[in-house]
């Protein structure tokens, strides 16, 4: 018979198993609400989907499907990774999906009457040669915009009121972006490079305009002239203060 003692300190080093369900927030996507399947993750929220949901979705919206953040205002697909770590622990978690999922892909090449592809081989690497591309032959995304209504910006920092503080420097000062955008976009994208509590406020200002959010950086440039452009860019100075006390 054991003694008491050693029957509680067994007991005391039995992890508790729990469900499968309470992984699905963090195993599932989003989108098709399925388990993630070549995840890839949102570079600017780190939201994490199936690669051809997310692909599929960028067809028709720039923004996450989760949080609604904007990727990026003509090229979304350029801010999203595969999680490859990710994908691994979905497949541990979830019995016989991996096989299910390789098993699917066959069927698909064979249904085709297409070779089902082979598993990539290292091979010692050798000379590379780059072909040129033909410029008709490259694919545009649907959000491409005209050179002109590209927008060149410069953000300067003049400072913060008294009071607020914790905040990191921007490192990305120089940012090229639609001239579509709105001060509303610069202001989000200056909180999350300087990790900005959501209570300091952020006032933009274009030579002598506080400018609003909903103003346009084309219609900014259009309207101040080249009085805001330095060499090109469209100067924007900001800086952060505590909301006003009504």
């Amino acid at each position: 018979m054991w003694p008491v003692e050693a029957g509680v300190k067994l007991s005391q080093h039995i992890i508790p198993k729990l469900p499968l369900n309470q992984f699905y927030p963090y195993i599932r996507c989003a989108l098709c609400c399925g388990f993630l399947i070549d995840a890839t993750t949102i570079t600017e929220c780190l939201h994490t989907f199936c690669k051809s949901c997310i692909v599929k979705h960028f067809f028709c919206s720039n923004r996450c499907p989760t949080c609604s953040i904007v990727v990026h205002q003509t090229q979304p697909l350029y801010n999203i990774r595969p999680d490859r770590q990710l994908q691994d622990i979905v497949y541990k978690m979830v019995p016989f999906l991996e096989e299910l999922e390789r098993a699917q892909m066959c069927n698909f090449y064979k249904e085709r009457g297409l070779d089902v592809p082979k598993p990539a081989v290292i091979s010692p690497p050798g000379p590379v040669v780059l072909k040129r591309q033909k410029k008709d032959n490259i694919p545009q995304s649907v959000f491409t915009i005209p050179p002109e209504l590209d927008v060149s910006l410069l953000l300067e920092f003049v400072g913060a009121e008294e009071g607020v503080c914790n905040y990191k420097p921007l490192e990305r000062r120089y940012v090229r972006v639609s001239g579509e955008a709105t001060i509303r976009h610069v202001e989000l994208f200056i909180r999350r490079k300087m990790e900005l509590s959501p209570t300091c406020q952020v006032d933009v200002v274009c030579g002598d305009h506080l400018l609003d959010h909903y103003q346009s950086l084309k219609e900014i440039q259009n309207s101040v002239g080249e009085d805001a452009l330095q060499d090109g860019l469209l100067v924007l100075h900001f800086g952060l203060v505590l909301p006003s006390q009504s």
